[in-house]
């Protein structure tokens, strides 16, 4: 494989110049992004065109958009409609909900928030079913959940599948196991893929020797001495930023977990704030190379990160000075360069890398690049509605 320790310096370089750039420049917030609703539009079109809740399955990506939905409701924003959704999508997948997957574990946290919020034990006894399924998932020889059912490997995506089932259980039942399992998988799955010079993480580490071909991943992916991919992918680490900040809004201050994932946080948004591009706010497809031949600028990683560091300059994680020029230049960036209007009332999101497997660097580039998924559609209300409660 080759090495990644010239990208880490190169990214740690990058990230020292245009963070001073951004740290020292006035934000380009304008009147403009404080009366913009593309995130409203895009919510209409996200559930009443492109997956309304009867026609909700379950799996991860539709979870993605499903915790838009749910975070809509507890923000008080259309709750009625919101809740209905919720409400519709898990009775129509009710005898298919299941948590033998991490990516099936994902769809579950639907049925721990209506026990939640409605009091409904039917709803209880699903999620709990959910969770004793999570327990029987294969783990890696380090307690890592398997991405894969038939092999062992850890996918950095994983994370965020099973933080968001665990974050609702805790909030639930008040019981700390829950957190406890979401910090535990993100300290076993960083040990096997993050870099510790720039904090990024490794899209996959495969755990044996044994050829796998899952139709979709490169072959040989992880035909190397640490056996695991060779890029840092944008969405990747998305969902690993997205975790981490949910995740310390939720924990308690006494756990003693919380200050092993707080520096991590904190070094995944150093590192970011540097390699965001200025012309556009987005993140490329890989981040470690802004701007060269055969990357592109992609939407859905911009708005996992920008959530991210949105979440963590409103829980004072974050200096406000520092990173609230970052999140204006996504915000900004997104609705310039990453939204199609449909008609006066319903917006989509463009820029979209499709569902990706693991790669070289060459497989990246050569991705799909599509218009509103669930995942896409999901992170960027997330982040829309975040944003717009920044003072």
């Amino acid at each position: 494989m080759k090495t990644q320790t010239s990208f880490a310096l190169r990214i740690i370089c990058i990230s020292s110049i245009l963070f001073f750039v951004q740290c020292t420049g006035k934000s380009k917030q304008s009147s403009q992004q404080q009366a913009s609703d593309w995130g409203d539009k895009m919510t209409a079109y996200a559930v009443r065109e492109f997956m309304p809740a009867d026609k909700y399955a379950w799996d991860w990506a539709q979870a993605t958009m499903l915790r838009a939905v749910a975070d809509r409701y507890e923000l008080g924003i259309d709750r009625e409609e919101m809740l209905n959704y919720v409400r519709k999508a898990m009775e129509v997948t009710m005898d298919k909900a299941e948590g033998i997957h991490p990516n099936a574990v994902a769809s579950g946290f639907g049925m721990a928030f209506l026990a939640r919020v409605t009091g409904d034990e039917e709803y209880a006894k699903k999620a709990f079913k959910i969770y004793d399924d999570y327990t029987k998932i294969v783990r890696s020889p380090n307690g890592g959940v398997s991405h894969r059912d038939n092999v062992v490997e850890l996918w950095d995506d994983t994370v965020y599948m099973i933080s968001l089932f665990m974050l609702e259980m805790y909030r639930l039942t008040g019981d700390e196991k829950y957190l406890r399992e979401v910090a535990f998988q993100l300290t076993a799955h960083a040990e096997k893929l993050e870099d510790p010079a720039t904090g990024l993480w490794y899209h996959g580490w495969d755990a044996d020797d044994d050829p796998f071909d899952d139709k979709c991943s490169m072959i040989g992916w992880a035909d190397n001495p640490e056996r695991r991919g060779s890029q840092f992918w944008g969405r990747g680490n998305g969902w690993v930023v997205m975790t981490l900040a949910n995740t310390l809004h939720l924990m308690p201050r006494t756990m003693s977990e919380r200050p092993a994932l707080e520096a991590m946080f904190v070094k995944f948004a150093q590192t970011l704030a540097g390699l965001q591009d200025a012309a556009t706010g987005h993140w490329y497809q890989l981040p470690v190379y802004p701007g060269e031949a055969g990357n592109f600028i992609e939407s859905s990683c911009t708005a996992m990160f920008a959530y991210g560091i949105t979440r963590g300059i409103a829980d004072g994680l974050l200096p406000s000075e520092t990173f609230r020029p970052v999140v204006d230049k996504a915000f900004l960036g997104i609705e310039e360069n990453s939204l199609k209007t449909l008609g006066d009332s319903l917006v989509n999101i463009t820029n979209v890398c499709a569902g990706t497997c693991v790669g070289d660097k060459d497989y990246y580039f050569k991705r799909e690049v599509v218009d509103g998924t669930p995942f896409a559609l999901g992170s960027a209300i997330m982040f829309f509605d975040r944003y717009r409660l920044l003072r």
